[in-house]
């Protein structure tokens, strides 16, 4: 059977730890685009009906690409933050827990890829290493264009990029990798955003002397490949399995010759451990021995950092991520290859991600960033990774304990708390269903279930803010109403009157109690017999 990327394998039994070093390791090359940098891997693999890819359907959002992403036929196990994409594809899950439809992004957007990298220029990450599977396939056309569209975002925020090849199941891939590089990648490398190391343009390999079937290839057709790559003048990184010293449980032996070719390695670490102690055993038991070898041989060393599982619940809000960072920063690493940005079918992308309950499809089991039962923002590790990249670099002190909050402070933002946030509701009376409250559509509208007094409506504030003003609305061409509604836990019920001579608005005053989730609870309408509401606005 063949071990994927995507796979997890279990870490080895513990042997007994080996003596750490003492101080950082001399790096063999001066910083430039990877070697004392943060670098992610970047898949950009996602496609849905209608965005233009040439490989048409749901790549890599279903198992069968011709058919929607639903609980029986998907490959996710994490669920995006959409809310900064201006395209959104509906899919076949349920809604959203807050009641809006379960949409997804396309890769092939470049509004998304340019959302992507500017993400990355926000949080310090410098680097992504753009996945390149087997070019020949039918996958080929699309990874093309991707490779254009990744340039150009790179090149709009001052981001570097590079091509990391992963040989998987590439059957011909000694001869038609050249071909690859030749007549369609190196022309990319004229690019100022192209990432240099030591003057030369930067280029991955990665999956050589892993142990199974997806990668057959004898050791001197891997060194003859890493030899025709450093001969075209580039700098070349060697992405190898774990235990790739010692020939053993993902490593097969005889490769020591190819694996020091490489110009700096960076062994695979996804699926190995869960836990803190693990990664604590790893740094003692492998990473260390890693360095001294690639010290020896002046070669650099550019190991995985994690953020963890999620769908699995190894991140503990934060803890194993900046474990992973702190380890290696620690070690003495020339570079931190972050593993992955936006990599949703495996649970462990540092894109934003879906924040509650609220924010991923309605009975399905996937986990969102609290599942641990801390809140977290979408971005969270985004900014962790910033931190990590400033601990890497020197400009923050190297510290066990994350720096980095859940949240980013209570401190009361500016303008409208509500805007963007997950909703829910105690009912809803057919098409008018509660995303139509946060829409932005001011004709759109939540109703309630009729004839069915009190009723309730709840914004997730996403942190607790003091808040001092809600202002509720309706469509501006309804007649005349009240509604009677209370702020439960902080204001009685009150009538609120919704005139279309003043914009069909009322505004309830609060007296600025911290609270995150906001709800309404209405008791009467004299307009219509349900609770009404066409948007809601929440101020500090």
């Amino acid at each position: 059977m063949t071990v994927t990327r995507r796979t997890l394998l279990s870490a080895a039994a513990l042997t007994p730890a080996v003596t750490l070093l003492s101080r950082p390791a001399a790096a063999a090359s001066p910083p430039g685009d990877v070697v004392g940098k943060i670098s992610v891997g970047y898949q950009g693999w996602f496609s849905c009906p209608g965005d233009g890819a040439p490989i048409g359907g749901w790549w890599h959002w279903s198992r069968d690409r011709f058919q929607p992403p639903s609980p029986a036929n998907t490959t996710i196990v994490s669920w995006p933050d959409m809310r900064d994409f201006t395209h959104a594809y509906p899919t076949a899950y349920p809604n959203l827990g807050g009641g809006r439809p379960a949409t997804l992004f396309s890769s092939y957007d470049q509004q998304t890829v340019d959302t992507h990298f500017q993400w990355m220029r926000t949080h310090g990450i410098d680097t992504a290493a753009l996945q390149r599977f087997n070019p020949i396939g039918d996958e080929g056309p699309t990874r093309n264009a991707m490779t254009a569209k990744v340039r150009a975002a790179a090149e709009a925020t001052g981001r570097k990029f590079y091509i990391m090849y992963d040989v998987t199941g590439w059957t011909s891939m000694q001869s038609e990798i050249k071909q690859d590089w030749t007549q369609t990648i190196s022309p990319y490398v004229s690019s100022p955003s192209y990432a240099r190391q030591n003057g030369k343009p930067v280029v991955c390999i990665w999956g050589f002397g892993f142990n199974d079937d997806g990668r057959p290839f004898a050791p001197a057709a891997c060194l003859d490949v890493v030899n025709w790559f450093k001969a075209q003048g580039c700098y070349v990184i060697g992405g190898v399995p774990t235990y790739w010293r010692e020939g053993k449980n993902d490593s097969r032996t005889g490769f020591s010759d190819v694996y020091h070719a490489f110009h700096m390695l960076s062994p695979w670490m996804v699926g190995r451990t869960g836990t803190l102690d693990g990664l604590d055993w790893f740094l003692a038991n492998v990473n260390t021995a890693d360095q001294a070898d690639c010290t020896a041989h002046g070669i650099d060393y550019q190991p995985c950092v994690l953020p963890g599982d999620l769908s699995s619940g190894h991140r503990r809000h934060g803890d194993f991520y900046w474990r992973s960072l702190y380890n290696m920063v620690k070690l003495g690493a020339q570079g931190l290859y972050v593993s992955m940005f936006d990599e949703f079918n495996e649970g462990n992308q540092i894109a934003k991600t879906a924040e509650t309950s609220a924010s991923v499809p309605a009975g399905t089991g996937i986990r969102a960033l609290d599942e641990d039962g801390t809140f977290c923002s979408s971005d969270y590790y985004l900014r962790i990774t910033g931190d990590g990249g400033r601990m890497l670099k020197g400009q923050i002190a190297l510290t066990p304990v994350r720096p980095t909050p859940p949240v980013t402070g209570t401190t009361t933002p500016t303008g409208d708390l509500a805007a963007g946030r997950p909703v829910t509701a105690s009912s809803a009376n057919g098409p008018y269903g509660v995303a139509n409250a946060v829409d932005r559509n001011a004709d759109s509208y939540w109703e309630s279930a009729n004839h069915a007094f009190p009723q309730w409506f709840q914004i997730d504030l996403g942190a607790a803010y003091p808040v001092r003003r809600l202002v509720l609305r309706l469509p501006g061409f309804w007649e005349r109403r009240t509604q009677t509604i209370a702020v439960e836990g902080i204001a009685a019920a009150a009538t609120c009157v919704f005139d279309p001579a003043s914009g069909n608005s009322a505004t309830i005053t609060l007296p600025g109690t911290p609270v995150r989730n906001l709800r309404l609870t209405f008791t009467a309408n004299t307009g219509w017999p349900a609770a009404q509401l066409s948007a809601v606005e929440a101020y500090g």
